[in-house]
């Protein structure tokens, strides 16, 4: 986890927290957190990368749609994550 971006974080949140989305999905949470546009030429190479690291599954739901999941290395590593930062931030 310590190798990924802000941004491919916020993509592991966002597909922890939906079920089985497509990019255009995680594209509108993205940019409802972000308040801005996030391109395709962003988001795309950054879910590719989250799967070639073994952290999200990518499978097809149709011939021109994708979904995205957590490997259960993405679930560990995010676990291990929030784990840190509750040593840094009490709710």
């Amino acid at each position: 986890m310590h190798d990924l971006t802000g941004f491919q974080r916020d993509l592991l949140y966002v597909i922890a927290g939906l079920d089985e989305p497509h990019g255009l999905a995680i594209k509108d949470e993205l940019e409802g957190y972000y308040e801005s546009e996030v391109n395709h030429g962003r988001l795309y190479p950054n879910l590719d990368t989250l799967v070639e690291k073994g952290l999200v599954e990518k499978g097809q739901r149709d011939r021109r749609t994708n979904f995205y999941t957590l490997t259960r290395r993405g679930e560990r590593e995010l676990e291990a994550r929030q784990d840190w930062e509750s040593q840094y931030v009490t709710a």
